[in-house]
């Protein structure tokens, strides 16, 4: 390829005077010398497009240069006024990518170079070609037998958004194959910490199952970990039990549905062949005058071959052993699995041996104990005689050996053990394997077993754990007569699995057609306090492709990494599909808005004054009044922006209230005696408020005026006065009863009230002007008792929390929502529908707070006569969960106000809601 076959450069474009044209002449030395006139080298930038992406401005490049192949466009540069003087355009066939330029196809691939200069002015530059065609896949079966679908996440909720988000793309792409979903998912996905696999025949059993998982269900056809097993470094140890695991037609399933397995399995026959007379092939298929699996001689090595051909499975599918513990002739598999043994020295150990403990058979039995060894040691002990000839054989586990020795005996132990109420069970042997009745036949072992050679070291990365010895050995060392050792000694199981775990192995694959040691690991594992796991590969009657699926995937949510693309066809491949991308669980770690409490107010002069609102308050030297301070916007009180009434964010006359009766409480008034809304406070869409209120010194009968001001916060207008919001006195200091202040005691609601439908009472409201958010939301429930209205209302989850508050806002306004319902009760109608039009809560007289911080309560609204004026008034009674008395208003005013009003508001105009005859302003701050 010579340079003029280079279509385009996205540069580097350092825009700078020096950098510009020192790339600009290096670019036209290079590609822009002997092109067709028809073709020169078009040069493009990407930062014209998105700015200056810093260290990713090579790999933007990248990405704009692959758009522009697959689209045929190349982009224009933005904001290109001419090309530099500083460089000789006219030296080559360069030119600025002033507008789109089509990128036609031509007898070659399009081409294009990128660059990205680095520290000191290196350069990295790429050239990418266009990808050839690819033809059309075939389409591949949609039933290839059971499918894997895997799944991950760095969290469990991860997780279970995946699913969801599957599940979701499912529903909507019915045309979705489960191969070509299976397939993508393998293909395109990492693989994080939290696993699950789901497993089916079918897109029903397949979709079923994932969105069981997404609902955290279990399911057949899940398998994942609630909590992962800390991944290990030390890789997987393949475990190999002894005789036990056999039943009728094991292997069979897998000899058709697996080539790896079946592969192996023909392997070990050609090997077994010059010591049996009988076809393992056979055995495991049950045909008709196959060899009995009941003789010693045949069950071994067809154990052997079977556990062999296992391990060569899971390596099949990626899964390779970092060690190997065996149990008694489970050790001849593992020595052949590790490298140890040859496959023919495996089978001639396996089969020699086996057939030299058929001249023991009626001389020996065995047993299962569940009790640790010296527990079983105790028992023998206490049967004297009657067990003389007994020994442990086998250590499992702190509470699983095994005994052997003389039938009689032997049966006396197992009874004596299940008479202390612990379990025992005899096993199907008739010979005394790891036991003094092996000697019999050793000078016979020894000659057959002749000339077995072990290799030096085995495969490498591969420990081999020893049962004979009870921790790790060199491999060197399985010679002959280590096999007669192993067949001869106690099987020291739970010491080797002891050792594997503290060199940080945490998993253990039982590579068996049943699991027989899992209780024993599972014992071992509790009994060293390391979280560990077994997992299993085939089961008695469950010896198919699902089952072995199913054991995959449980060494994969194990931390295991396994290849699922060896269970998906080879040809031709499956497609891969467009699926959700991952589910991010998003959580937000700003700060939802200051509390008001983020500095100390004594640093400042002043004194804490315990509240979300008003953080501080001082007393004015001079002894004549007090004022309480505070910031307030939509961002730091979140629950205030979802106040909207004729569309402005606007402050509930509650809260001026509530901010109030907080002034009274810091200089000791009674409550609020009258509290007029002079002009509304309007939050601004940006940035917020100061406030003052301000208490003034007591009067001869101890009342105080009080008044609420604002002004913008920081530098957004700092010209702007002082506004007053409302004034009012506060009542003098007096003793309160509050026995029967509210009334509202006993059954509730009361006997004879008649409920309210409130269902679409709060999208009502919004049509009418009153748009209250989540926070504002807190009507459970409203009845009618006569004149009056009865409600229940709680403070909601949205509003944030209460302390600090005499009575939350939100709850307060929240009480006072059922006054829309009133029109309906005395004329018929619905809220007040007067087109722009809405009502606020204008003057508030006697209000007085008997406890603080409620969170659910009740509430009467008894009404007044509508003035002359046509202002409307309440009393309002509020009463906790229980009756006992919260608030009491003797009257609170509502008087109409106008949408352009609220809007004149918002502007900083002076409109207000007082009429110029109710009294002067509220004196200046």
């Amino acid at each position: 390829m010579s340079a003029s076959e280079v279509d385009a450069v996205e540069a580097h474009g350092t825009g700078t005077t020096l950098g510009d044209p020192i790339e600009a002449q290096a670019l036209l030395a290079t590609y822009g010398q002997e092109r067709p006139e028809d073709r020169p080298l078009w040069l493009g930038s990407v930062k014209s497009n998105i700015g200056h992406t810093q260290a990713a401005a090579g790999v933007a490049g990248v990405i704009k240069m692959v758009q522009a192949m697959r689209h045929g466009v190349l982009p224009a540069s933005l904001h290109v006024d001419e090309p530099t003087p500083h460089v000789d355009w006219g030296s080559g066939a360069v030119r600025l990518l002033t507008e789109p330029v089509e990128w036609p196809d031509s007898e070659r691939p399009r081409r294009a170079g990128v660059s990205s200069f680095g520290a000191s002015g290196t350069n990295a530059h790429v050239i990418l070609e266009q990808a050839p065609d690819t033809p059309e896949a075939e389409s591949v079966p949609e039933h290839v037998g059971v499918v894997p679908w895997v799944l991950s996440a760095r969290s469990a909720e991860a997780l279970r958004g995946q699913a969801a988000a599957l599940s979701g793309r499912l529903a909507e792409a019915p045309e979705l194959t489960p191969v070509d979903v299976g397939w993508s998912l393998i293909s395109t996905r990492s693989v994080f910490e939290h696993r699950a696999v789901v497993a089916g025949e079918g897109r029903a059993e397949l979709v079923a199952a994932v969105e069981a998982l997404a609902a955290g269900e279990s399911h057949p056809d899940v398998v994942h970990a609630t909590a992962p097993v800390p991944v290990s470094d030390a890789g997987p140890v393949l475990v190999f039990p002894g005789q036990g695991s056999q039943w009728a037609g094991m292997g069979a399933a897998l000899l058709d549905a697996s080539p790896v397995f079946a592969a192996r399995v023909a392997e070990c026959e050609r090997a077994l062949s010059p010591y049996v007379d009988w076809s393992l092939t056979d055995v495991l298929r049950g045909a008709e005058g196959a060899a009995e699996m009941s003789r010693v001689d045949v069950v071994q090595p067809v154990l052997w071959a079977v556990m062999v051909s296992l391990a060569a499975v899971w390596a099949g599918h990626g899964v390779k052993p970092a060690a190997v513990v065996g149990h008694s002739q489970g050790e001849i598999a593992a020595a052949v699995v590790s490298g140890a043994l040859s496959l023919e020295d495996g089978a001639k150990v396996v089969a020699l041996r086996s057939r030299a403990l058929r001249k023991l058979a009626g001389g020996g039995a065995m047993a299962s104990l569940g009790v640790g060894q010296e527990q079983a040691g105790q028992l023998l002990a206490r049967l004297g005689d009657q067990a003389a000839a007994v020994g442990v054989a086998a250590v499992n586990g702190p509470s699983s050996t095994v005994i052997s020795g003389p039938p009689q005996q032997v049966a006396a132990a197992v009874a004596a053990c299940q008479e202390d109420g612990d379990r025992a069970r005899l096993i199907d042997v008739d010979y005394a394997s790891h036991g003094p009745q092996i000697d019999e036949i050793r000078d016979e072992l020894l000659r057959e077993l002749d000339g077995i050679h072990p290799n030096d070291t085995s495969a490498p990365g591969i420990t081999f754990y020893s049962t004979v010895t009870g921790g790790r050995i060199d491999t060197a060392t399985v010679d002959t007569a280590y096999w007669v050792t192993n067949l001869r000694d106690q099987v020291r199981f739970a010491d080797a699995l002891e050792a594997a775990l503290a060199d940080g192995h945490r998993v253990f694959i039982e590579t068996s057609t049943h699991p027989v040691l899992t209780i024993g690991m599972q014992e071992t594992f509790e009994h060293t306090g390391v979280e560990a796991i077994t997992v299993p590969t085939l089961r008695r009657d469950h010896g198919d492709r699902a089952q072995l699926l199913r054991a995959l995937a449980q060494a994969f949510v194990a931390g295991v990494d396994v290849d699922w693309t060896t269970l998906y066809p080879a040809s031709p491949p499956p497609r891969i599909v467009e699926l959700p991308t991952y589910a991010f669980q998003r959580e937000r770690y700003w700060l939802d808005g200051d509390s008001g409490r983020g500095g100390d107010p004594a640093d400042l002069g002043l004194i804490s004054a315990r509240h979300p609102v008003l953080a501080a308050a001082v007393e004015l030297a001079d002894g004549n009044g007090h004022v309480l301070t505070g910031r307030l916007s939509a961002r730091s009180h979140a629950w205030l922006g979802e106040h909207v009434v004729a569309d402005a964010v606007l402050v509930p006359g509650a809260a001026l209230a509530e901010w109030a009766l907080r002034a009274a409480d810091e200089v000791g008034a009674g409550g609020v005696e009258e509290l007029a809304l002079q002009i509304p406070l309007v939050l601004p869409p940006s940035g917020g408020v100061r406030l003052q209120v301000v208490v003034g010194a007591p009067g001869d009968d101890g009342r105080r005026d009080v008044q609420v001001y604002s002004r913008p916060n920081g530098d957004a207008d700092p010209g702007a006065a002082w506004r007053c919001h409302a004034e009012g006195v506060l009542s003098p200091p007096t003793d309160r009863a509050d026995d029967d202040a509210a009334g509202l005691t006993g059954a509730w609601p009361p006997a004879g009230a008649e409920p309210l439908e409130t269902e679409g009472f709060y999208e009502r409201a919004a049509a009418a002007g009153y748009a209250y958010g989540p926070s504002f939301q807190g009507l459970r429930g409203v009845w009618q008792d006569g004149a009056d209205v009865l409600a229940e209302v709680v403070l909601p989850e949205a509003a944030g929390e209460h302390g600090g508050f005499g009575i939350h806002p939100a709850l307060l306004d929240a009480a006072l929502h059922p006054a829309l319902l009133i029109d309906q009760l005395t004329t018929g109608t619905d809220t007040e529908t007067t087109p722009g039009q809405v009502w606020l809560p204008f003057a508030w007289n006697g209000v007085t707070l008997w406890a603080a911080e409620a969170t659910t309560v009740r509430v009467r609204l008894s009404p007044y006569e509508q003035s002359a004026d046509g202002e409307r008034a309440l009393r309002v009674t509020v009463a906790d969960a229980v009756g006992a008395p919260v608030l009491t208003v003797d009257s609170v005013a509502m008087r109409p106000a106008s949408a352009d009003q609220l809007r004149a508001v918002d502007t900083r105009r002076s409109d207000s809601l007082v009429p110029p005859s109710t009294g002067p302003p509220c004196p200046s701050p």
